[in-house]
């Protein structure tokens, strides 16, 4: 098991923690705020500039519970002091994508158009640089919601290994197989 659980989540400058008597972590900081309903057999603490996590004993299920608390708390406190951003790149010819405000539309060599509603709480903006790929930019507080929406839009059009067409992550390394070769005799 990990013992992440165990490191104490250090609090920057800006960023207010409260813990609830029922549960409930709430983060606020410059750019938003986040809540989390933690399990009530951890025990979430504020020492000072530090936010400390403990559980009651040393069983699997406390173990995992433990370090998964510690994760989803530290990445609020990340994502309202600095935020995270994805990038993702249309490969492809023809793939096109344009936003209206929250509404993606994207032409990923299908029949037709695919229109795609973003939350309000991610900000969306695409790009399309002349002679390179299409880039779409999705940036926000909640890191769990970035990586839902961005793999939502990946999903609309998997990278294929033969010719590596597709939607895909800004740097991602795509998996490339040797097509057919004909054998004469």
């Amino acid at each position: 098991m990990s013992r992440i659980g165990k490191k104490p989540i250090n609090i920057p400058g800006g960023v207010t923690v409260d813990v609830s008597a029922h549960g409930t972590v709430t983060v606020k900081g410059p750019k938003g705020t986040l809540k989390q309903d933690v399990n009530p057999d951890i025990q979430v603490k504020v020492e000072g500039k530090e936010i400390v996590l403990t559980r009651p004993t040393d069983s699997k299920r406390h173990k995992s519970l433990h370090g998964l608390y510690r994760s989803l708390i530290n990445n609020m406190v990340i994502g309202v002091s600095e935020g995270y951003k994805k990038d993702l790149e249309l490969v492809g010819v023809g793939y096109k994508a344009s936003n209206q405000g929250q509404v993606l539309e994207l032409s990923l060599g299908y029949s037709h158009s695919i229109f795609m509603a973003l939350p309000n709480e991610i900000s969306l903006k695409t790009e399309t640089p002349k002679g390179k790929n299409p880039l779409i930019s999705l940036e926000g507080i909640d890191k769990e919601l970035i990586g839902q929406v961005a793999a939502k839009i990946k999903s609309l059009r998997k990278v294929e290994p033969y010719k590596g067409k597709g939607v895909r992550f800004v740097g991602e390394q795509v998996r490339r197989k040797a097509g057919k070769t004909a054998g004469k005799k």
